[in-house]
């Protein structure tokens, strides 16, 4: 019999020998690179019993994929046991991402008398690190960084005895044989004390900033009640407007912060334990600066015992933030981090648990009722999406912003954890480290390699020096729309609505505001989004009042500068005066159908934000200020010529826009209404596609719809006109599930 899923490192052969015994069957088990085999020899009836439990009784943390059984001759085993692991090559098999401390493990952690009180590093098969330690299959102990601690007798009795909870649990360990915490300060001298937990939790009641050396990398932590240690952590950290995470030690702390339904409840405590978007209640006592201009908070509960003890015992809550500067990957190893935040941290809390990958936390929301993926990360990576049908061995190396890749065998998908933004030398490391790790773990070799069309991203350029492969280019917005396809299981021809800031688009041009007719093989252009000028090309992403700049001269001409608004007025000559030779001449101005820049225009034009200190800014601060109730939109047109697709025009959406201004209607209004005729014009194009091209599916991708704002009224309103709608879920639909789709598209063009 062999099993296969995730069925090893979650305490599945204990499991089957605890009922193979109950069922009086004689054989073995193993764990294999394929999986788990077993052989079991009674009566037919208790063999039968034994499958039909192994099914339903399985433990909870594993995951039964198949089950395939084989009649076998009598063999004449005498007893039932659990044999060495086997080595197979070029055989894999799923492994499960790391998991949050289980309830028994918890129990033992705050209990005096077990031996395990208050040890940091407790777990058992049921919970703990996972891929985080892995170097190679099968999943033993010799092949994690957990080889290096010697178990003492009494772990040792433990991880030997099937009846145990810990039979097996290869980071089994306790403080007389297993990792240990140690505080250092900034200058890396060693801090003398009895116990660096309940130390660090001074320094953080005192205001210091404390480096946590957590599963996947190290947390920067400092007090999010104390807003001098955020605005410091801030500074140092050049994170300057970007929301932080925190960390509460139990779900009715965070119920006296947050809204929680109950479906936020159960993410929130699931064993994934991810960051958890919540809105926040307007008398939260946490720090403004934690989430500014925000009225959402990313949330979680503590997932390791040394979290735990931590928040428990300080009654704290905590920030909780990678610990890295903007735009590096999350620094992992210890003397790496001392390096890297040696000027940000006044403290760092060490173990000697070696981390083999890195891993950020999860973002994830309650949408539509349900879960949505925002960054794909711990607890859910390295598990596949499922295809409903077989690939070729594909890797795609996914985009510049919010990379991911993607490898492909038979029917899985392995979307690697979130990378970063490929914009430098050390995310491009992590990507090939990670890479190497995935094609090890999972014995992939790629055959085929996809990437993005735009020529200058990193992940583009590593693609193009891989040799002896067929290299395919894909198109950002088709990727969007067939990754969605894809986890909705979608095969025929949909209406793609793709809504992002910046993709690379078939004409040179920058895409953004995109409606496909796509399949998996290939897709044509339906409509987009008028085009405008981006004025300093990048420079329009990172200051959006050069994109209100190019909308009015869109609109207006070249005499946009004599506009009489709020913005422009504070806005240095000399840049106003460059800006307008810019456009005039056409100079250092792409021409952009971004929707996620229409956003950013309309941000700035109202004076919300001009200028942005990290991605997505001034759009999330459009949504934030959107007021609910509001029916009335702006006016557009969608106009269509012989030879090409259809445009919407974005002028009189502008034009609406000012007048309200002039008449001195709120910036809440404003944005209620830009929003309501953003959905307005999807359904407008939704209803012509449809009618023109009979595709009633439409699915929804792009970062522009994170905005929960525009895509729960979107979806309700194309439910209401009876489309099938299909928005992303397990993968994000921001640019982190732009690999899956390039995979898939990528093989089906070979």
């Amino acid at each position: 019999m062999l099993i296969k899923g995730i069925v090893q490192g979650v305490g599945f052969r204990p499991f089957i020998y605890q009922l193979a015994h109950d069922f009086s069957l004689n054989g073995w088990v193993l764990n294999s690179s394929r999986g788990v085999i077993i052989e079991a020899e009674g009566t037919t009836d208790d063999v039968n019993g034994f499958i039909k439990e192994i099914e339903t009784k399985s433990p909870p943390l594993a995951l039964i994929e198949s089950i395939e059984c084989e009649i076998l001759p009598p063999a004449g085993y005498e007893s039932f046991i659990i044999k060495s692991s086997l080595q197979e090559d070029k055989k894999f098999l799923l492994i499960s991402p790391d998991i949050s401390i289980c309830d028994d493990c918890l129990r033992e952690l705050f209990d005096s008398k077990d031996r395990r009180y208050r040890y940091p590093f407790i777990n058992c098969t049921n919970c703990g690190p996972r891929f985080t330690i892995i170097e190679d299959i099968p999943y033993d102990r010799e092949k994690t960084t957990m080889k290096k601690f010697k178990m003492c007798e009494r772990c040792q009795k433990e991880y030997d005895d099937p009846a145990n909870r810990r039979f097996h649990a290869q980071p089994n360990a306790c403080a007389d044989c297993g990792p240990s915490l140690e505080l250092v300060g900034s200058e890396r001298a060693i801090i003398k004390c009895k116990d660096p937990v309940m130390e660090t939790i001074e320094l953080l009641k005192e205001g210091h900033i404390v480096a946590i050396k957590g599963l996947g990398g190290f947390h920067l932590a400092c007090d999010a009640q104390n807003d001098e240690a955020v605005s410091r952590l801030r500074e140092r950290k050049r994170r300057f407007g970007k929301p932080l995470a925190v960390m509460m030690s139990d779900i009715d702390t965070v119920k006296k912060h947050c809204f929680v339904n109950e479906k936020e409840e159960k993410l929130l405590l699931s064993y994934r334990r991810p960051i958890v978007l919540l809105k926040m209640f307007p008398s939260s006592t946490i720090s403004d600066l934690v989430a500014p201009n925000n009225t959402y908070l990313g949330a979680m509960l503590p997932y390791t015992p040394l979290h735990c003890l931590i928040l428990k015992e300080s009654n704290m809550v905590l920030v909780m933030t990678s610990g890295n500067l903007s735009e590096e990957p999350i620094a992992f190893e210890n003397d790496e981090a001392m390096e890297r935040l040696g000027d940000i941290a006044d403290y760092f809390l060490l173990h000697d648990r070696g981390i083999y990958s890195r891993y950020d936390d999860s973002v994830a929301r309650v949408s539509d009722g349900k879960e949505v993926m925002i960054r794909r990360a711990r607890g859910y990576a390295p598990f596949p999406i499922h295809l409903p049908f077989e690939l070729k061995p594909v890797l795609a190396c996914g985009p510049e912003l919010k990379n991911t890749f993607c490898l492909t065998k038979g029917k899985y998908a392995f979307v690697s954890q979130h990378i970063g933004d490929m914009e430098n030398m050390e995310t491009l490391e992590h990507f090939e480290e990670t890479l190497a790790l995935y094609k090890r773990l999972f014995r992939i070799e790629p055959e085929i390699v996809a990437y993005d069309l735009h020529p200058e991203h990193l992940s583009t350029k590593f693609a193009k020096s891989l040799k002896g492969v067929e290299l395919v280019g894909v198109q950002h917005h088709h990727a969007h729309t067939v990754g969605c396809m894809v986890e909705n299981g979608i095969e025929d021809k949909v209406i793609g609505v793709s809504f992002d800031g910046t993709g690379y688009g078939t004409d040179g041009t920058i895409w953004g505001g995109e409606f496909l007719i796509a399949d998996w093989k290939g897709f044509e252009r339906y409509a987009h989004l008028r085009y405008v000028p981006m004025p300093g090309g990048e420079m329009a992403i990172k200051k959006p009042y050069r994109m209100a700049l190019g909308y009015l001269y869109n609109l207006f001409g070249s005499n946009f500068g004599d506009f009489n608004m709020g913005f422009l007025k504070g806005l240095d000559e000399i840049e106003l005066r460059n800006i307008k030779v810019q456009l005039n001449k056409g100079l250092n101005s792409p021409t952009t159908s971004s929707c996620g820049r229409f956003f950013d225009a309309v941000s700035a034009l109202i004076g919300l934000c001009d200028v942005v200190d990290y991605e997505g800014q001034a759009a999330i601060e459009l949504e934030m200020t959107a007021k609910e109730g509001i029916d009335e939109g702006y006016d557009y047109s969608l106009e269509k010529s012989q030879s090409s697709p259809l445009i919407v025009d974005t002028k009189p959406i502008i034009e609406g826009i000012i007048d309200d201004l002039k008449n001195g209607l709120s910036n809440s209004v404003i944005s209620a209404k830009f929003h309501n005729t953003i959905a307005a014009f999807v359904i407008a194009v939704c209803d012509r596609a449809r009618e023109e091209k009979g595709i009633n599916k439409v699915v929804l991708s792009g970062g522009v719809f994170e905005n929960l704002f525009l895509s729960n009224k979107l979806i309700q309103k194309l439910r209401n006109d009876d489309f099938e709608v299909y928005p992303q879920k397990k993968v994000p639909c921001n640019d982190g599930g732009i690999s899956l789709g390039q995979a898939v598209i990528a093989n089906f063009s070979v």
